[in-house]
């Protein structure tokens, strides 16, 4: 059965972005219900949106069926009240549990997950009643997606403009998820390094960060408390701390600054094994047909991580091969003490790097579990569930 969605519209010039989320919510196929202040019908029309949910559009709190008390038969099998745009005015009347219309009475009747999504001029948003009214709804259960900065529709440029509709959707997601891994702090590495040779070439490889992404988004979506470690890539991440690093003695010393805050630790970005002994300021002349270069390993971090690993700790490694994967990946296991290697076979199609899909098996000491190709986000959950089993055989 599809999800229900609430979406409460009220008087923000914003309004009319809400009318393209609607439509990206129907597409994803969730049970779209629509209420509207009177002001944001000012804005966009019902008809507009009953077009697109093909269900009745309620603004008026006496619109009511003889059968039914629409405010609050709407919301009793809800899985998510939001409001999109939320006016500096509903903000107030939603802290205050005042119910004089439709979207305020339905609100506080509601039992389901809360979002709201500010939109307003910036000195209403920044207004120290403003603020006072977002804080008492996020102590009463709310998640409040913060406004974006920029150009506001009344010309002043600051903090109020409603925030990017993918992270609106991304917040969406989150707070329809089950959050069993609230309370824990997870630690995921991402991408490649690059070592440099000289100011203009870099040894690396083909890594594209999609698996590592999808992992940090795998563990917020859980609840998670997530930091991301990145090397150079073109991906980005809503909510989620970043601190991006470029070569692996960056990754090795940010790494083992932070690793002892950390439940789970998952090391997924593909870390270069060797770095040039030397490093050239000036660019290398091609002045020979051939050309050595002398290389010296790079710190093993996983290695690290499990000669260093605390009682409550998880450490899952990575491991991209191209033959005999279970006995290397087992070999690893040991070899750096870790918990768990999740590893794949670049040869296999729809696994290894730039795919959004993965094959994968997940190694521990007692067992092997092998997974057919799935996408890198549907394996991301996997790969986290498997660390909370561990770690809660480990509590046992």
């Amino acid at each position: 059965m599809s999800k229900k969605i609430i979406v409460g519209i009220t008087g923000s010039i914003a309004a009319f972005k809400s009318i393209q989320l609607i439509s990206n919510l129907v597409k994803l196929g969730y049970q779209v219900e629509v209420l509207m202040t009177p002001s944001a019908n000012r804005f966009v029309t019902k008809e507009s949106i009953q077009a697109l949910t093909k269900r009745k559009v309620y603004i008026d709190i006496f619109d009511d069926d003889p059968s039914s008390i629409i405010h609050i038969d709407i919301v009793k099998n809800a899985d998510l009240f939001i409001v999109v745009p939320a006016s500096a005015t509903t903000i107030a009347k939603l802290a205050c549990g005042i119910a004089d219309n439709m979207l305020t009475a339905a609100y506080l009747a509601a039992v389901c997950p809360k979002l709201i999504a500010p939109a307003m001029n910036v000195h209403m948003y920044q207004n120290t009643v403003t603020q006072r009214n977002i804080n008492q709804l996020k102590k009463d259960g709310a998640l409040v997606i913060e406004p974006d900065k920029g150009l506001l529709a009344c010309g002043d440029i600051g903090q109020g403009k409603l925030a990017d509709l993918k992270n609106i959707q991304f917040m969406i997601q989150y707070a329809l998820n089950h959050h069993i891994l609230k309370g824990k702090k997870i630690l995921i590495t991402a991408g490649p390094t690059k070592e440099s040779l000289d100011p203009i070439r870099y040894i690396s490889n083909h890594s594209t960060g999609k698996m590592g992404y999808a992992l940090a988004k795998a563990a917020f979506m859980l609840g998670a408390d997530v930091h991301l470690i990145s090397g150079p890539v073109n991906l980005t991440i809503p909510y989620i701390p970043i601190t991006h690093i470029t070569s692996a003695q960056e990754l090795f010393e940010k790494v083992t600054e932070i690793s002892n805050d950390y439940d789970y630790i998952i090391m997924s970005a593909a870390v270069g094994d060797y770095t040039p002994l030397d490093t050239y300021t000036e660019k290398i002349k091609k002045e020979s047909d051939t050309m050595t270069l002398s290389l010296k390993k790079t710190n093993d971090i996983l290695a690290y991580l499990g000669t260093h690993k605390k009682a409550h700790q998880i450490i899952c490694g990575f491991a991209m091969e191209t033959n005999h994967l279970i006995e290397n990946a087992q070999k690893k296991l040991n070899d750096k003490k870790a918990d768990m290697i999740v590893c794949n076979n670049l040869k296999v199609e729809g696994a290894g790097f730039g795919t959004d899909t993965n094959v994968i098996s997940i190694i521990t000491q007692d067992k092997i579990i092998s997974y057919d190709k799935k996408s890198k986000e549907d394996l991301s959950y996997d790969i986290l569930l498997q660390c909370k089993e561990m770690e809660d055989k480990q509590c046992c």
